[in-house]
């Protein structure tokens, strides 16, 4: 059968249809006041469009087989890659928050990120017949993103979920939701190239608390995952949704009398100079036996760190926190964002120091109930602590850890000290002998995700995190064995 081409006319009619069906668009808006913004792009005017978009790819996304799946996750890998410099530099000059070289980084390994590789189904059967459990995508799921690592957590969330079939809906940091916008166009605008398949990431086009909010309510969202700090974690838990929940940290170190002191001092600086730690596995508080106290000092001061006397670190303390009372120590104290995720330089002009260019790290001894010690400040200044021995520094760091149970760190030769520790932080994350970054498979033997669900329990993200179980049973038959 022969066929017309379409007027202009229908064809406008046409284009309009299509952005109306993907939320770019209400029934009768103008033609003048139609969004600008490519189709397939995933960005949306409201959360109402982004969430009916992301169950249209959804949809499309559960239908693929697992290689397919793959090949969607090879776009955001590669794109992520390829873009490390630019993109990391774009959340720097947004956010003002971290260092340039470790945002590439972060970046760079997201290629590290389980994919499809971690997707599996079992089977079990005995003389009643064959039960095979497979695991079912939940459908559309709401990501709340945090401003420390606004791209790579976007990145690494997009990966698990994808490759368990499901779609994510992105509602990011408003300090940080420009250069996620970015990164989100430019990765479905590629997997819809090559693809076909649009919007399999989702966003709005502005960042706000009640977007958010509407995320959490949306009846199209079937599962939350929020990862950033304890106020939006309960707004996420209040509307009866479950959640996997990516909270707080405050990371304690021991190092016990038998730790290698030069090489516990290398991977301590590492960890917690890394990206002027913002990293929420990073070390943020030191407890060292106080036979080896000095000593260790000394190993932190040739590894590169800068150590600060006590009146530096009250002025340093001023300018990072405000009591309730007057003074260092005077009331509760409340972290101000002003030094938060800033460079060395600044803290020393703040601690009224100075600081050679190239040191990664200020340090300097405090008592166990310093401000520095009790709440997680996400700044490149380590506070060291003296602890009568190993049992000493291990009940410190329960106290300072705040039952968060995220991460805790050991440096020791005694293995049954680093038992006791681990049982009694009972942490989603220990590293021992190791630098922070080792619990998410850089020097250690553990997986890269930016989500490390410490209240719900899930741990480090997987695709599995984000699985249903499904459970077939054949009774009386195929018993092959």
């Amino acid at each position: 059968m022969a066929t017309r081409e379409m007027t202009i006319a229908e064809t406008v009619d046409a284009v309009l249809s299509r952005w109306q069906a993907q939320g770019r668009l209400s029934a009768g808006t103008p033609l003048a006041t139609a969004p600008m913004v490519a189709p397939g792009d995933g960005v949306f005017e409201t959360m109402d469009a982004a969430v009916k978009a992301s169950a249209v790819a959804q949809q499309r996304i559960a239908a693929l087989s697992l290689e397919e799946r793959g090949r969607i996750i090879g776009i955001i890998r590669r794109l992520c890659v390829d873009n490390a410099e630019a993109w990391a530099r774009m959340e720097l000059e947004e956010t003002k928050l971290g260092r340039l070289d470790h945002k590439i980084e972060k970046l760079k390994i997201i290629p590290n990120v389980l994919g499809v590789e971690a997707m599996r189904s079992e089977a079990r059967s005995d003389s009643s017949g064959l039960c095979v459990i497979e695991h079912a995508p939940w459908g559309v799921i709401g990501m709340v993103l945090p401003v420390t690592h606004s791209v790579p957590t976007m990145a690494s969330n997009a990966i698990n979920v994808i490759a368990s079939g499901n779609t994510p809906v992105f509602s990011a940091h408003p300090s940080g939701a420009k250069c996620a916008r970015h990164a989100l166009r430019h990765m479905n605008r590629e997997i819809e190239r090559e693809s076909g398949i649009a919007n399999v990431l989702c966003t709005t086009s502005e960042a706000t608390l009640r977007l958010a909010e509407e995320l959490f309510q949306h009846p199209g969202i079937a599962l939350l995952c929020v990862t950033g700090g304890p106020s939006v974690v309960k707004a996420a838990m209040k509307h009866g949704k479950r959640v996997i929940a990516a909270g707080p940290g405050n990371p304690p170190v021991l190092v016990d009398e038998t730790a290698d002191l030069d090489s516990a001092a290398r991977d301590i600086i590492a960890g917690a100079s890394f990206d002027n730690n913002l990293l929420c596995i990073g070390e943020k508080e030191v407890f060292v036996v106080a036979s080896v106290a000095d000593a260790f000092m000394d190993a932190m001061q040739r590894a590169g760190a800068l150590r600060i006397d006590s009146a530096s670190i009250e002025r340093l303390a001023l300018a990072a926190f405000r009591f309730d009372g007057e003074g260092v120590g005077c009331g509760r104290a409340h972290l101000k964002k002003d030094l938060v995720g800033k460079d060395v330089a600044v803290l020393a002009a703040a601690a009224g120091v100075s600081v050679p260019a190239g040191v990664p790290l200020l340090f300097g001894e405090t008592d166990e109930d310093h401000a520095f010690v009790q709440e997680e400040q996400m700044m490149p200044f380590l506070p060291v602590v003296r602890v009568r021995d190993a049992d000493a520094g291990i009940a410190a760091a329960v106290k300072a850890e705040h039952g968060y149970r995220h991460t805790a760190l050991i440096h020791s030769r005694n293995v049954e000290t680093v038992t006791r520790m681990a049982k009694a932080m009972n942490t989603t994350l220990l590293v021992h002998n190791a630098p922070c970054s080792a619990a998410l498979g850089s020097g250690g033997a553990g997986y890269l995700s930016f989500s490390i669900a410490t209240p719900t329990g899930e741990g480090v993200t997987t695709p599995m995190t984000f699985t249903r179980e499904r459970q077939i049973s054949v009774s009386g038959a195929l018993r092959i064995l």
